[in-house]
């Protein structure tokens, strides 16, 4: 089971569009990427690839 993360102040913020978006300070806390394409994923993944930069 994974753990939930607290959100805090600077993990997200709301697009012009009204969805929520995650920073890279919130991934970092999370600790491992989903493979979701995130746009400010911290660990590399391209999701048209689907791999990860080292």
């Amino acid at each position: 089971m994974k753990k939930v993360i607290p959100i805090e102040e600077g993990d997200y913020y709301f697009t012009p569009e009204g969805y929520r978006c995650f920073t890279e300070q919130y991934h970092l806390k999370r600790g491992y990427c989903c493979e979701s394409g995130c746009r400010h994923c911290p660990y590399g993944y391209n999701k048209k690839t689907n791999s990860i930069k080292r």
